[in-house]
Formats: structure tokens, C-alpha cells, sequence
């Protein structure tokens, strides 16, 4: 009986959440879209001719938002590279490339270097997150190893000064994060976008400027 109250009282916020309202209007795959579109007002990230690499894209909301920033005024194709990768399928985006696999392994990756064709990434995003099971410790472990991969692939393959944006949440294990980050990048800062709903305990990490580029 909890549970189905439960479901109703969320469905109720979802059918009456402004962002999910607004991202059916604007053709969004998901009101996550308005997350990222708010922190890159604040931090100007997104900029044409960069090169892109959304971790975890599915459903494709963030390359959605990635791919209208860097498109033409005509219309026509996009002034930057925009990549995703997910282990999940993702229906396609125009003038975004897809991945479908696991980043750590020889496939995917090989598809990643062939379409980055010497380049490094300006931008590394990630909304990655895990099944949460509800139990703090084991929760906070997976969302820990996320961020960990996340930010081995930026070392790997980001320019030393660009930027990487994860998803996180703050509670337990989130200090022990933080210094990672603190770590690993410059300028490292905290966001907490409006879209970001009031009672989740989601937070956005930004780093920026590797300090041991590989």
C-alpha cells in the first residue's frame, strides 16, 4: 500500500514538474536537459568547435542540449564533434556519434579513438549513475567507482586544460569525491542546478584543468 501511495505521489510530481513540462515542449528526451543547460549558462562550457564526449548519454537529453548549442544558424550540421557513449541503446541524434558499449573495453574504446582521430576532448560530461539498492555504503561505493572511471577516462583522453562535469550525490562518501576531485583538477566546484529537484541529494562536481594530465 506504501509503495503504490508512493508511486502515485511521484507520478503526480512527474505529470507536474515545470522541466518535464518544458522538455516535452522543447523536444527533450528528459528534463535531466536543464540541468546541464543551467550549469553551462554559469560556466560557459559549451563553445562551438569544441569536441564532446558524453559518458552514460542514454536516453540523450545532455547530447540533445550539447548538439543545439553547437549547431549552425543555417540549420545545417554542427560547428564541434559531439560523441556519446552508453551501454545502453540510444535512439540516434542527428550529427551526434553513438557508441553502444563499455567504455573500459577494447571495442568501444577502438570506436572512440577512430572518431576522435588524434584529438582529445574539450569537454568530458557524465551523468552516469548506478542502480541505487538503498543501503548508504554499498550506494555510495557504486557511485564512487563511477566517478573514479569517469575521471580516468578524462585523464586519458581530455586536453590537460579542459573540463570535466559528473554527476554525484552528496552523502555518504561524497567528501572522499571531493578530494579526488580536488586531486586531480585546479578549479573544482559544486553545483546544484535548479532542475535538480529539492528533495534528491543530487549535486554536479566541475573540474577544471588536470593537474597530471597523461
Amino acid at each position: 500500500m506504501a509503495k503504490n501511495k508512493l508511486n502515485k505521489n511521484w507520478l503526480h510530481d512527474h505529470i507536474n514538474d515545470p522541466y518535464v513540462r518544458l522538455a516535452q515542449k522543447e523536444g527533450y528526451r528528459a528534463r535531466a536537459a536543464y540541468k546541464l543547460k543551467e550549469i553551462d549558462e554559469d560556466e560557459k562550457l559549451i563553445k562551438r568547435g569544441q569536441v564532446i564526449v558524453d559518458l552514460g548519454s542514454t536516453p540523450g537529453s545532455w547530447s540533445q542540449y550539447v548538439r543545439n548549442k553547437l549547431s549552425g544558424q543555417d540549420g545545417g550540421g554542427i560547428h564541434g564533434t559531439v560523441i556519446g557513449l552508453d551501454m545502453l541503446p540510444m535512439e540516434p541524434i542527428a550529427d551526434v556519434h553513438f557508441i553502444l558499449g563499455d567504455f573500459r573495453e577494447e571495442g568501444p574504446l577502438l570506436a572512440l579513438e577512430n572518431l576522435l582521430a588524434g584529438r582529445k576532448a574539450d569537454l568530458v560530461l557524465s551523468d552516469m549513475a548506478p542502480n541505487l539498492s538503498g543501503i548508504a555504503v554499498a550506494d555510495a561505493a557504486r557511485v564512487e567507482y563511477l566517478i573514479d572511471l569517469a575521471i580516468a577516462f578524462a585523464k586519458a583522453h581530455m586536453k590537460p586544460s579542459g573540463s570535466l562535469l559528473v554527476k554525484c550525490f552528496n552523502g555518504t562518501g561524497f567528501n572522499d569525491i571531493l578530494a579526488k576531485f580536488k586531486q586531480e583538477f585546479k578549479v573544482v566546484s559544486q553545483k546544484k542546478p535548479k532542475a535538480s529537484r529539492d528533495k534528491s541529494s543530487e549535486i554536479f562536481l566541475l573540474g577544471k584543468v588536470l593537474k597530471n594530465p597523461e
